[in-house]
């Protein structure tokens, strides 16, 4: 990763953010790939509420045209069941064979190798590191709530 990162804190735990990405709402990160479009994975936010990530399926196909926010696969890990769904609008090219055989490598390396797909589209909804970390700020305390088993209160 080239340039600095970013800190958040989950209450003791920080999540650490690269500052050589962009960011989508449904927390994940975005970074450009030669030819256009981006390569996608899960923040680190995502990884520390998901914990040990075990499964992980698709139901589209590669050269599938996408609506942003649409679903295209699932995932399972010890803290939680999760549809996955685009970030951006686009033409899915490509998904990351190795996690179907290995998901856990999205724990150990999740700006790395654990990356899931790449989507040729604009991206024009992504956000700056640091508007993702105002949108965390934002949504952290319904989470932590959440987490807390406090959601009714």
């Amino acid at each position: 990763m080239s340039g600095g990162e970013l800190v958040f804190w989950m209450g003791k735990f920080e999540a650490r953010f690269p500052t050589d990405r962009r960011y989508a709402k449904n927390h994940m990160w975005a970074a450009p790939v030669e030819g256009g479009g981006y390569r996608f994975g899960f923040s680190a936010y995502a990884v520390r509420l998901l914990q040990d990530v075990y499964f992980l399926e698709w139901s589209i196909d590669p050269d599938t045209p996408l609506r942003e926010k649409q679903e295209i696969g699932a995932i399972e890990s010890s803290k939680a069941e999760s549809a996955l769904y685009a970030p951006i609008a686009g033409r899915l090219t490509r998904f990351n064979d190795d996690l179907l055989a290995d998901p856990s490598t999205i724990n150990v390396d999740l700006y790395g190798r654990g990356w899931l797909f790449e989507i040729e589209g604009e991206g024009g909804e992504l956000l700056s590191p640091e508007a993702y970390l105002l949108h965390l700020e934002a949504a952290w305390e319904v989470a932590e709530r959440t987490l807390k088993g406090q959601f009714n209160e």
